[in-house]
């Protein structure tokens, strides 16, 4: 075979491979993509603080429930104990629950380790007449950030595991707040891109929150992450 034969038949086999490539690759991308949204090491954790309200938590449990995404409900006992159907119909539909607190007043519940562990309890125990069980999950309201150890010490060995937040939708700090900005908010304060906490709240007055909620849940759908409970 003379080179200049040798040379067209190299020239033709790399052309074929550059077809494969060219014309088979995005098939494969594209089934990568939708296998990795069930199996993502990404995840979204969704997480409201403050209610449950009659107002806004039966709303964003239709999108949860319409999105097939799930989240968790970090509640005020004093708000549950007159809408246990709210906290009933959370568990129902496959969401966490967790303690945030029963009177969320800080210069009570943070006046002592026993003052705390006493909140706790008496938030749990709401939970317990709807669920049958208490709840392990926690959230300090205000978050762990600046508390003493001591009180952060006296939760974790009363049995409770506290999570905190690294990402925020802000609709407890801006002041009548469009949905597109907390939308904005909640993409861009992320810390973590692997395991986003997100903080929202239910409570009445978080209509907003609602309107955002949707597109929130359709940005991370779009990257790829999965939505989980804690």
């Amino acid at each position: 075979m003379n080179n200049r034969n040798f040379t067209a038949i190299c020239a033709a086999l790399l052309m074929c491979a550059f077809l494969i490539v060219f014309y088979v690759s995005p098939k494969i991308a594209k089934s990568t993509v939708a296998f990795a949204d069930h199996t993502s090491k990404k995840v979204v954790y969704l997480t409201f603080d403050d209610g449950p309200s009659d107002r806004v938590t039966p709303r964003i449990l239709d999108i949860l429930k319409e999105e097939q995404v799930k989240a968790t409900f970090f509640i005020v006992g004093k708000n549950a104990e007159t809408r246990k159907y709210l906290v009933k119909r959370e568990i129902d539909e496959g969401h966490s629950v967790g303690v945030h607190s029963y009177s969320h007043i800080y210069k009570e519940i943070y006046s002592s380790a026993e003052s705390l562990l006493k909140d706790i309890d008496k938030c749990n125990e709401v939970i317990k007449e709807v669920s049958g069980k208490r709840t392990s999950l926690y959230r300090f309201p205000g978050g762990s950030y600046g508390l003493s150890t001591s009180l952060i010490d006296a939760v974790t060995e009363h049995g409770m595991k506290y999570f905190d937040w690294n990402a925020s939708t802000r609709d407890a700090e801006l002041f009548q707040a469009t949905p597109d900005q907390l939308y904005k908010a909640a993409v861009s304060t992320q810390k973590d891109d692997e395991n986003i906490i997100l903080l929202s709240h239910d409570t009445t007055n978080k209509t907003a929150t609602i309107d955002a909620l949707k597109l929130i849940i359709s940005h991370y759908k779009a990257l790829g992450y999965a939505f989980s409970a804690l």
